[in-house]
């Protein structure tokens, strides 16, 4: 009996930089699939920014079929302003996996440490650790993009689907 993997899209939401990484899980096996960075230019249109993630993401979905989007969501922001942008970079994203028919996991950062980590007020470089060790890395993934990594694992060691 051959088993699929259950492969998951992780996404760290933000204007300028939003990461991405897919990982399977096949059994206890961790892989990581791809990653990246959806990187915007400062000064562009804000609605420019969404289309870009919009696309890029589009394009990853339709590469590696993934069945499950996991995003994190942000601690409260004291800006307003920025946790309004955050929160339509958010929309954004939401609704790319929604017209590709995947559902979505959504987790606070304490949330994925904990799952990466074993402790939820782990310390960023701790996480990126774990992501390394986890997907068995030979190099560190740019910040962003581990992030977006960590975010995939916390889902798919969440959901236990396969």
């Amino acid at each position: 009996m051959t088993h699929t993997p259950a492969i998951c899209l992780g996404v760290d939401p933000g204007s300028l930089a939003c990461g991405w990484a897919v990982v399977s899980r096949l059994g206890s096996r961790l892989e990581l699939l791809d990653a990246g960075v959806i990187r915007n230019p400062r000064g562009q249109e804000f609605y420019q920014r969404i289309l870009q993630i919009h696309q890029s993401l589009g394009e990853v979905i339709t590469k590696h079929i993934p069945q499950f989007v996991a995003v994190e969501s942000p601690f409260v922001e004291k800006n307003a302003a920025t946790a309004l942008k955050l929160g339509q970079i958010r929309g954004g994203i939401l609704l790319t996996a929604a017209l590709h028919g995947l559902s979505v996991g959504d987790y606070n950062p304490m949330q994925v440490k904990k799952a990466v980590s074993g402790y939820g007020w782990a310390a960023k470089e701790q996480v990126g650790r774990m992501v390394m060790t986890l997907l068995n890395l030979k190099e560190p993934l740019p910040a962003d993009a581990a992030d977006a990594a960590a975010v995939a694992i916390g889902h798919l060691l969440a959901t236990r689907k396969v």
